[in-house]
């Protein structure tokens, strides 16, 4: 198997080197933002208005706290979260694409975005993780923004989501064949 990641914007590999951010952070960073790729290309192409350069960014940095708080690399925890806002301001990154970082995993609160949501979705789908709140919101976004009925919105993006679900062993093989730590610490 290849060790070779999906490119990150030049941008984004910069900070991540600026940050110096762990190997297995820029794996999952890339792949996340890949399958992000892959949902804004689909939901494009149905239709669906929203800021593409947005969900691309937020899924390639949505994580970029983690390189302040390692230990969540491996296991669980949300300091990461308000860090990787702050990160991304401290670096010059602009409010409405640094906030990825601080609304990822907090979809099902009031104002979420269509952007929020894909990011979300983005974070879950590389790893073939479904969590049926977040696709029904999608869903019914996706249906309003195209006149389908619910049902065949949420055909639509089934097959999306199986589809990228049917990579998940490789991506998760490809983030696992990268170290927790620099090693430069």
């Amino acid at each position: 198997m290849t060790t070779a990641l999906p490119p990150l914007p030049p941008d984004v590999a910069e900070l991540l080197r600026a940050v110096d951010a762990p190997p297995r952070l820029v794996a999952h960073l890339a792949l996340v933002h890949e399958v992000a790729g892959r949902i804004v290309e689909f939901c494009a192409a149905e239709g669906l208005l929203f800021d593409h350069e947005a969900v691309r960014y937020g899924a390639a940095t949505h994580d970029i706290g983690k390189a302040v708080h390692p230990e969540e690399l491996s296991g669980p925890g949300s300091a990461h979260e308000p860090a990787g806002h702050a990160l991304l301001l401290a670096h010059g990154v602009p409010e409405r694409l640094a906030r990825f970082a601080r609304t990822h995993a907090s979809w099902g609160e009031p104002g979420t975005t269509t952007e929020d949501l894909l990011v979300s979705l983005a974070d879950k789908a590389w790893k073939n993780k479904r969590v049926r709140d977040l696709e029904d919101r999608v869903v019914e976004r996706f249906a309003a923004a195209t006149g389908r009925e619910r049902w065949e919105a949420f055909l639509a993006l089934d097959d999306l989501l199986t589809g990228i679900g049917e990579g998940a062993p490789r991506r998760l093989a490809l983030q696992a064949a990268h170290p927790v730590r620099t090693g430069r610490k």
